[in-house]
């Protein structure tokens, strides 16, 4: 008589097909499981490699552009000549940022820089008569008066050594004839390197001005080129670059 259900059986050999089913199903999910966990580890390390370096240019260049306002690394020539670096951000200067100086204004590549460098002007005092030295070849319009702090008037001045100085009314002229020595800070801060009209590249009138988005001044030629010059800032700003005056246009009007 052959056994049914004991060892041998054709209820032990359905057992063990069972079982061995169970296993095959079991390595399967194994190794699929294995290689879900194989192919997201790989695609992990793909976004890492991507995409760090992605966000990290990313904060850099906002960083820039939150700090830097407009710096540029490229060389700035003005009238043919390379304006020199600044003293604080190594960056090529911008004329249209400054502070003033007993010396002199000091220019800088953005504004972040000033407060730098009024912390410690002592630590930046040889890369400022780098800078005088490079400016000194740049032309330059006085505008305004010494003793005031008013717009001069091209009629009325003081001619010593082939220099003229100039003053925004006869009184203010006799007051500096005085005590030159006295308004000497205020002559040194006095002059602009922006000299051409933006609207028509005519030389400017230290008279007519405006202010700009970030509250740069302005010159212009004639009291008809400041309004042109509102209505249409973007179009006239590649006009005052070429002068290393640069606006900051992403600020508004204060």
């Amino acid at each position: 008589m052959r056994p049914e259900n004991g060892v041998g059986g054709n209820g032990h050999r359905l057992q063990v097909l069972r079982v061995m089913k169970r296993a095959t199903r079991y390595r399967g999910k194994n190794q699929l499981k294995r290689k879900g966990k194989s192919i997201m580890k790989r695609l992990g390390m793909l976004v890492l490699c991507i995409g760090v370096p992605l966000v990290g240019a990313t904060l850099i260049a906002a960083w820039g552009q939150s700090s830097g306002e407009g710096t540029s690394t490229k060389p700035v020539m003005v009238d043919g000549r390379k304006l020199p670096d600044c003293p604080v951000g190594g960056q090529p200067i911008n004329l249209a940022v400054s502070t003033a100086t007993d010396d002199g204004p000091v220019f800088f590549c953005c504004r972040n820089c000033i407060k730098k460098f009024e912390a410690d002007a002592k630590k930046y005092s040889e890369k400022l008569t780098d800078q005088r030295k490079a400016l000194a070849t740049l032309a330059q319009v006085q505008v305004t008066c010494p003793v005031s702090g008013e717009a001069v008037k091209s009629d009325v001045f003081l001619e010593e050594k082939g220099s003229k100085t100039y003053f925004c009314c006869s009184n203010c002229r006799g007051k500096y004839e005085k005590e030159p020595a006295k308004y000497a800070v205020k002559l040194a801060n006095s002059f602009a390197y922006q000299t051409k009209c933006p609207v028509t590249g005519k030389a400017i009138d230290p008279r007519v001005s405006a202010t700009a988005q970030a509250g740069e001044t302005v010159f212009f030629c004639c009291k008809d080129c400041p309004g042109k010059f509102q209505k249409d800032v973007e179009r006239f700003a590649p006009k005052l670059e070429e002068q290393g005056f640069r606006l900051d246009l992403s600020r508004k009007k204060p």
